[in-house]
């Protein structure tokens, strides 16, 4: 929506194709602009080609596709850490192998990975999240200074916690586990966090459309945290 705001024409990708339709028709209808919804699979090499096919020649590029499952430490087998790199970690890096040539060709592009807080503080029962995530950050962080010169800037914006349907699921289950209202389980998270609340999502939108702007021709290879200051850290 942040984008579209700016004039940014899109193409939006995610595997259910009904609620992409909506969220492509209530940008279309917020806003003037070409919006065009692919359903399909992008950590398949069929579901990237059909994207990338619909998109033809892109300046932007948003990576934000789903984290893996929770779990323990003892939980995990190899083909989980294979699906959790081919999502958050090799789909990003296909993409962006892709697209990168014609924006160093024509001198413009921005990269945006949505990663999460757990690059910088691990959360210990996303171990796979932490794992691909932390192995996508290490690619960026080499690649983002060899095409800095030719115009094209990749970063990373890393989400704490925000007002998605996800964290509102979060808080249901957190209520019904401890025996008490959705509203205490909710006052209980947000005063967690220094500010008093969670994210809202138009405020992550805003700083996605930012890195993704002129304004952010100085900003390589950053991983920018988005958490209202739960991370405690002084550097």
């Amino acid at each position: 929506m942040a984008l579209a705001e700016a004039g940014v024409s899109l193409v939006l990708n995610a595997r259910g194709a009904d609620a992409l339709e909506a969220t492509a028709e209530e940008i279309r209808s917020a806003h003037d602009v070409e919006v065009t919804a692919v359903a399909a699979d992008i950590t398949t090499e069929d579901g990237r080609a059909k994207v990338l096919d619909a998109a033809g020649t892109l300046d932007i590029l948003v990576n934000n596709a789903g984290g893996p499952p929770p779990g323990m430490w003892s939980d995990w087998e190899r083909e989980d850490f294979i699906q959790a790199l081919e999502a958050n970690m090799l789909t990003p890096i296909a993409l962006m192998k892709t697209l990168l040539p014609g924006m160093i060709e024509r001198k413009w592009g921005r990269v945006v990975n949505i990663t999460s807080a757990s690059v910088r503080s691990p959360i210990a029962q996303l171990g796979l999240s932490n794992s691909a995530r932390a192995g996508l950050t290490g690619y960026v962080a080499g690649t983002a200074r060899q095409v800095a010169r030719h115009g094209v800037r990749i970063n990373n914006l890393l989400p704490g916690l925000h007002d998605t349907d996800r964290a509102r699921s979060l808080v249901e289950a957190t209520a019904k586990r401890e025996g008490i209202s959705v509203e205490e389980a909710a006052q209980a998270r947000d005063d967690a966090n220094p500010t008093g609340r969670i994210g809202r999502a138009d405020e992550f939108g805003a700083t996605c459309a930012f890195m993704c702007s002129v304004h952010a021709g100085y900003m390589v290879g950053q991983n920018i945290l988005l958490d209202g200051g739960a991370f405690n850290s002084t550097i």
